[in-house]
């Protein structure tokens, strides 16, 4: 292992609270229970709690500060610094030093364990444990980026996507999905020896060739002739869900709108937006019969009256 005054970041001159306080700084970030999908920061976690563990007992880090043991709290020499023997105080013939089963300190436990439980208690609640050995690593997470039809996304339509290991699976769309939604998959990541990583699918909505989104709801310019403006009409009009009818009401103008109940996306509470149509008037051009009506018929509104014009 390390220096362990370069694992916490402190100074060999470091107080005993400049050592906790550097530990408990690193303990909340590298915890694993706050990085579960990244083992290097579980192994980081390891390595600054050994280093905690040998730097809060007083008697291993004077040893260790005379050289006499390593950072891992080993004897630097064979048959440690007294000459043929291992630590005085403790019973005879451990190695380890005092106590039945454990590192320096009471019986089967490491130095300093009750200020270890104290901080981890208080950094995570009572769920913070220490642990001899993290935890199998899981398989590398990936990431895909699926680009879904406009009327796929607006209507949910299930997306049959490939994964990197060869198998094809039905993806559904979430309830509310729009540009940028990320889609976690548990397990279908790599590979790894604590089981597979995860993937993330991140969903791009296609432009449309005439719908446009509006929030949950979709708008369409549909154009519509003179004669079913003035006259009125029923006409086909393209939705997400497929064609419909539509009324035109008799003297519609261009830009009325016309709203087609839960035509739009789906919502995150499951309700569905509306299809909201604008009418445009399309005139022919170099039409005789109709600029020759336009010569003999007189509109006396002033349409622009509204406006100050």
């Amino acid at each position: 292992m390390a220096d362990p005054y370069t694992l916490l970041g402190v100074p060999r001159s470091a107080t005993e609270a400049d050592i906790k306080k550097a530990y408990r700084k690193l303990a909340k970030e590298l915890h694993p229970d706050a990085n579960q999908d990244n083992p290097k920061a579980t192994d980081r976690f390891s390595e600054v709690t050994s280093a905690y563990d040998l730097l809060s007992d007083k008697d291993k880090r004077a040893r260790f500060d005379r050289g006499e043991i390593d950072g891992d709290g080993n004897p630097t020499s064979p048959f440690g610094a007294g000459g043929g023997g291992f630590r005085g105080g403790g019973a005879r013939g451990n190695p380890f030093g005092q106590g039945a089963g454990g590192f320096g300190g009471a019986a089967g436990g490491f130095a300093g364990d009750g200020d270890m439980g104290g901080i981890f208690e208080e950094l995570f609640g009572g769920r913070g444990r220490r642990t001899s050995a993290p935890p199998p690593r899981k398989g590398a997470n990936v990431a895909y980026r699926l680009a879904v039809g406009f009327t796929d996304a607006a209507t949910l339509n299930p997306q049959r996507i490939t994964l990197s290991d060869g198998k094809t699976i039905n993806l559904k769309l979430p309830a509310g999905v729009e540009n940028g939604t990320q889609m976690r998959l548990a397990g279908k990541g790599e590979p790894g020896p604590g089981g597979a990583g995860d993937a993330t699918v991140t969903i791009e909505i296609k432009s449309h060739a005439f719908f446009r989104r509006d929030g949950a709801d979709v708008r369409i310019d549909l154009p519509v002739t003179l004669v079913e403006a003035v006259a009125g009409a029923k006409v086909k009009v393209p939705t997400v869900d497929g064609p419909v009818m539509l009324a035109v009401p008799a003297g519609a103008s261009s830009g009325k709108v016309l709203r087609l109940k839960g035509r739009g996306f789906t919502r995150k509470d499951g309700t569905r937006g509306d299809q909201l149509v604008s009418l445009m008037i399309d005139l022919p051009t170099d039409d005789a019969a109709l600029q020759a009506f336009v010569e003999t018929w007189e509109d006396g509104r002033n349409i622009r009256s509204a406006m100050g014009a």
